[in-house]
């Protein structure tokens, strides 16, 4: 059973994460946080003694896990790595969208901001990623692609979507995830065409 300190723990992290979509790491004040989580003050540095670092570092492994989540249920209602990418892009087009472009990805605005000030919250991202990373590989993999190959095409996929979610938000428009998922979906397709192809 989950204890109220762990809930009130996780409801911190949620909020911190929320923040971040809207306001950034940097715009995103540790009282902004107790606010929208409505937790007690002096509950953050209770459940986060290094404070907004610790707070971040979680937000972003609960934005990793929810993206990684995403991925597999791509992957189980896709009939293939090609509808799968699709699905998921398609899943985050309207997370976007429907949030008027104020949502993207909380990891990339992390690094961008942090990457260079903080070691801990870097790593943090640069797991993250990995965690959408290995799973991809191991769904192109299981469609015939070297384990090699795989993997650095699962991390073009990645950084193209991460790209697509960022000029969608300035742009304020669907159109660039959309072609992003129209392009993933082909280049995938085509690997996977020509594996078998020469079996």
């Amino acid at each position: 059973m989950t204890s109220k300190g762990d809930l009130t723990k996780a409801r911190l992290a949620e909020s911190m994460l929320k923040l971040i979509q809207t306001s950034g790491y940097s715009g995103t004040g540790l009282n902004a946080v107790i606010e929208h989580a409505a937790a007690p003050k002096g509950s953050i540095y209770f459940h986060f003694p290094d404070g907004k670092e610790g707070l971040g570092v979680a937000a972003v492994e609960l934005a990793g896990k929810e993206f990684e989540t995403l991925i597999a249920e791509a992957a189980v209602s896709a009939g293939g790595a090609a509808e799968a990418a699709r699905a998921a892009i398609e899943a985050l087009t309207t997370i976007v969208s429907e949030s008027n472009f104020r949502l993207g990805c909380p990891v990339s605005v992390v690094t961008l901001e942090m990457g260079a000030e903080s070691e801990r919250l870097r790593q943090a991202c640069a797991t993250a990623f990995e965690s959408w990373i290995a799973p991809t590989a191991a769904l192109l993999e299981a469609s015939g692609v070297d384990a090699g190959e795989a993997r650095s095409l699962a991390t073009v996929v990645v950084s193209t979507i991460e790209g697509a979610v960022i000029v969608s938000r300035a742009m304020q428009s669907t159109q660039p995830l959309i072609a992003a998922a129209d392009v993933v979906a082909e280049l995938v397709n085509q690997r996977c065409q020509t594996i078998g192809s020469t079996r």
